[in-house]
């Protein structure tokens, strides 16, 4: 039998407590993606099984999550028939003071950023090791382009101080998402001021979206060795 994971298990409880206090029963909500938001549909599938919440349905972020939750029994629609959804649950891949985010590690980093923006509560839900004192200690900034402007974006965000690379899948091929494009993962030697760094990127002509999340984020479930704790901006 395989060991267990330490760190998953940090995840499932981050998720239980995320979707105990924040989904409720007749309500639209966005479904993350990565391992973490995993655990979160699988939270609210348990539920709906056993009938503890109820009418329930999400507008998933990736085409990943689709298919876990439509596995799980978990109802889908999409963001034409709700466009205003009562809270969306994702994770992050950095986290960092004032709840500013990090994401898009996983590729979805578009999808989750409109889900975010159509929710009234977005609801982190992360372990303990995406916490970091600013943003870019860890994680790249991942920037989405069309595939068209590819190397033009990279000039762009090089002359933004960025070392961008071009995302790759499994067998070496260009990585391409959900919507059909490439992703720059940009390291930063340093971002001091993220809002002005997130309005430059924009600037650069062919960027379809950039995985800084700042002020969107309402509350964080940070799971760790001494259990959950619940961080606001």
């Amino acid at each position: 039998m395989a060991d267990a994971d330490p760190l998953d298990d940090r995840k499932h409880e981050a998720a239980v407590a995320a979707v105990a206090a924040h989904v409720r029963s007749g309500t639209v909500i966005g479904l993350g993606s990565g391992s973490t938001a995993n655990h979160v549909v699988r939270e609210i599938g348990r539920l709906l099984g056993s009938g503890v919440l109820r009418e329930v349905v999400g507008v998933p972020t990736s085409e990943r999550t689709a298919a876990l939750a439509r596995g799980l029994d978990v109802p889908l629609t999409t963001l034409d028939e709700h466009p205003r959804l009562a809270v969306a649950l994702d994770g992050a891949d950095e986290v960092a003071p004032g709840l500013a985010l990090v994401k898009g590690l996983g590729g979805a980093l578009l999808r989750e950023k409109v889900v975010a923006s159509a929710a009234e509560r977005f609801v982190v839900v992360a372990d303990h090791t995406k916490e970091v004192d600013r943003l870019g200690v860890r994680a790249p900034v991942p920037v989405e382009v069309i595939v068209f402007a590819e190397r033009v974006c990279a000039l762009g965000l090089e002359a933004l101080g960025a070392r961008p690379t071009l995302r790759r899948s499994a067998d070496g091929s260009p990585f391409v998402t959900d919507e059909g494009n490439h992703i720059l993962d940009c390291r930063f030697d340093r971002i001091d001021d993220p809002e002005e760094l997130g309005r430059a990127i924009h600037d650069v002509a062919g960027v379809v979206e950039h995985g800084l999340f700042l002020g969107r984020a309402v509350e964080a479930f940070l799971a760790g060795p001494d259990g959950v704790r619940r961080l606001l901006p």
